[in-house]
């Protein structure tokens, strides 16, 4: 086979293990779902909460950005410290599940001390997700495919979320916010299903020697 034909086999996940393949397509999902809402938050954020100004949604995001950076490192942590991977599974279902219903709560979101909230609980959630999501993705690389997978994986995301954010602003302007952030959090939980398969293959932590 000619070398040259590899990268469009790497586009399709055809020499990636199993763990790889429904890690990186749910997270296309995940990912691309808040590329639906992302380019167009600010806008609907400011009509939507009362008094709010730009200056409101750049302290939600550091609240979000905040409160991820100071808990994910514990959670790793911890995650660590337990043998075996279920943890990590758990953690990244949990995650997952928690930051695709979050996005509902901007519909009735009225103050900005709402919107802070729901960021500070977003946060969390991602710093479940987070290290989770990449200590499985790691452990389970094909040995001498680190570069290719890890490079696939970010640009598959990566177009995802470029074609979301063209969809959603398109959307936003013909249907209106509210369907486009029920569809952020309907594809988001998509992506969280798509991580229940890998659930067979996680690794178990070997008897303890006596």
């Amino acid at each position: 086979m000619s070398r040259f034909a590899s990268p469009f086999r790497d586009y399709l996940l055809m020499d990636a293990n199993w763990v790889i393949k429904f890690l990186t397509i749910s997270d296309i999902f995940l990912t691309g779902a808040r590329g639906f809402l992302t380019p167009i938050f600010a806008i609907f954020a400011v009509e939507a909460i009362s008094g709010a100004t730009v200056e409101t949604i750049g302290i939600g995001t550091t609240i979000f950005l905040v409160t991820k950076s100071l808990f994910q490192v514990p959670v790793a942590s911890l995650m660590d410290k337990i043998r075996g991977e279920r943890d990590d599974f758990l953690m990244l279902i949990i995650g997952s599940l928690v930051s695709s219903l979050l996005p509902l709560l901007f519909l009735v979101m009225k103050t900005p001390a709402h919107f802070y909230t729901i960021q500070f609980f977003v946060g969390i959630s991602y710093a479940f997700m987070f290290p989770s999501y990449m200590a499985i993705f790691t452990r389970h690389i094909d040995r001498d495919r680190e570069s290719t997978e890890w490079g696939t994986y970010f640009t598959l995301v990566d177009l995802g979320c470029a074609i979301a954010a063209a969809i959603g602003g398109v959307l936003a302007v013909t249907v209106g916010f509210p369907i486009v952030i029920i569809m952020t959090s309907v594809i988001s939980f998509l992506g969280t299903i798509l991580i229940l398969p890998i659930r067979k293959h996680m690794r178990m932590p070997e008897k303890a020697k006596r």
